[in-house]
């Protein structure tokens, strides 16, 4: 059965190279038969958390935030993108999803890590695994870190060189991890 994936993004940076790795990973589940949409920060371009969406009384949420809390919920799982910033996570993601809580409840997330140095975002990976159970997300234990990320992924997401082939071959176990688990949790439902 086909799932509906979503890839969520949240570099503000100039010159953005983890989206290289968020177009890889929506193409990469849709090659698998998924449904796979890319939700970015920066597109969405909501504020500074002040209320989440659950504080607004009834339709009067800002339209982008309603229209996102309506596809959060509508799907079967997450891939977190998650840059590392002073070793640290992304604030444009942190900010994003804080702007939530229900709709990400039981769920399963994947975390792809990245950066533009050898250790591959492993801090932000860490942080983000801590976030996202607390959030009442299932976080699969399935990692794929993605290091020196503008070598292992070129302008069109392809990859290259000796990163983009490790990148290549964690994705499958990365892949069929999410998929086991947001199966499981969608039959659950």
């Amino acid at each position: 059965m086909a799932l509906d994936i979503l890839v969520l993004y949240g570099s503000y940076r100039r010159g953005r190279l983890g989206i290289r790795l968020a177009d890889y990973l929506v193409r990469g589940f849709e090659g698998l038969g998924h449904k796979a949409e890319l939700v970015d920060a920066k597109a969405v371009d909501l504020p500074m958390l002040d209320l989440r969406y659950s504080d607004y009384p009834a339709g009067e949420a800002p339209a982008a935030m309603a229209q996102l809390s309506d596809r959060l919920s509508a799907a079967d799982a997450f891939v977190f993108v998650a840059g590392e910033y002073n070793r640290g996570m992304q604030p444009g993601l942190k900010n994003l999803v804080d702007h939530y809580l229900k709709e990400f409840d039981r769920r399963p997330a994947a975390i792809a890590s990245y950066s533009m140095g050898r250790f591959a975002g492993v801090n932000s990976h860490a942080d983000w695994t801590v976030t996202l159970a607390a959030m009442g997300m299932a976080v699969v234990p399935e990692r794929l870190s993605v290091g020196q990320i503008g070598q292992a992924l070129d302008e069109q997401a392809q990859s290259q060189g000796e990163g983009g082939a490790a990148l290549e071959r964690g994705f499958a176990g990365f892949a069929n991890n999410l998929i086991w688990w947001a199966e499981a949790a969608k039959a659950a439902r």
